[in-house]
């Protein structure tokens, strides 16, 4: 397999103080990649596509709009304090938007197999029109729009394995029948955001294209994997998606300190293998894998380089 890896330092200038999504999570993972066997087999997502046009197929005027006079005020935060930003914060997260993008390209077009971006500021939460959880762009959501406009692609999996729902994915596809949703989180009632409940599977055309499995605090490898194979595969199957995107968090694990579930590497091991056989057999191996949470920056790197290596052998 052929890994793409998507990183800029440019990542680094989103700087927002005392903060967990702080610039150290991406040099500590760099770090990591860096000091491995994989690193010579990377390769660097080199390209950049304008965002523009793609972010406003996701966000509205009105809150792009805010969101660059939040930052060209030099406000501390937009919507919720915990959006924290500074005044390089919307050009940041447009970089991460463009590297998405190519990474996108790459995959399409076949160069690459797969592709892990190392960005920030991650996107899950990131409402149409609102900031949420640490989140500006959704660059997943934006990344499965440009997928579907400029390369054809009809039906999108999103995956998201974040400790915390993604809301904001939820909702911008949950009216969608072209775009499947499914994320794993601590149970909505004792963890941030408060949604993703298993009630809430999608509305209109986009009924039962959206699937929540929930864990209590305290939850492992083994319940993980139990609704990861139960539930999650074969609605994968039965979507037959065209590409696989994953919103990628490492918050879940034991020694992360923002949730309560105790995951080990083993499930991250498993389910990347576990997707990209899915992937395999649906859509010739294509996934897209973008940083989301992860705040203990020795389990976050060791997660991530046990994802990478998985995506790449």
């Amino acid at each position: 397999m052929v890994t793409a890896l998507g990183y800029d330092d440019v990542f680094l200038q989103h700087r927002t103080g005392k903060h967990p999504e702080r610039p150290a999570r991406l040099t500590s993972i760099m770090e990591t990649l860096r000091a491995d066997e994989i690193w010579p087999e990377l390769v660097p997502v080199n390209g950049r596509v304008q965002p523009e046009e793609w972010i406003r197929a996701v966000h509205s005027e009105d809150y792009i709009g805010r969101l660059d006079e939040s930052c060209l005020g030099e406000l501390p935060f937009i919507d919720t304090q915990d959006s924290a930003i500074c005044p390089d914060s919307s050009k940041v997260a447009r970089d991460a938007i463009a590297m998405s993008l190519s990474a996108c390209d790459l995959v399409a077009a076949g160069e690459v197999d797969n592709a892990f971006l190392a960005l920030r500021p991650p996107g899950h939460h990131a409402e149409a029109d609102e900031s949420m959880g640490f989140c500006l762009f959704n660059n997943a959501a934006v990344a499965a729009r440009y997928l579907q406009k400029r390369h054809g692609v009809r039906r999108v999996m999103i995956f998201d394995f974040d400790v915390h729902h993604g809301n904001g994915t939820q909702h911008i596809f949950e009216r969608d029948h072209t775009v499947y949703y499914c994320s794993t989180h601590q149970h909505p009632a004792t963890c941030f955001p408060g949604t993703g409940w298993p009630t809430e599977m999608g509305e209109g055309a986009g009924r039962n294209c959206t699937l929540n499995l929930v864990m209590e605090p305290g939850a492992g490898d083994d319940e993980c994997l139990d609704l990861f194979f139960t539930n999650f595969l074969p609605a994968a199957r039965d979507f037959r998606p065209e590409f696989v995107l994953l919103s990628a968090g490492f918050d879940a694990h034991r020694k992360d300190p923002l949730a309560q579930l105790n995951w080990s590497e083993r499930a991250y091991e498993v389910i990347t293998e576990e997707v990209k056989k899915l992937a395999a057999e649906h859509c010739r191996g294509k996934i897209i894998s973008f940083l989301e949470g992860g705040y203990q920056l020795g389990s976050l790197s060791s997660c991530v380089l046990t994802h990478v290596k998985g995506l790449a052998r």
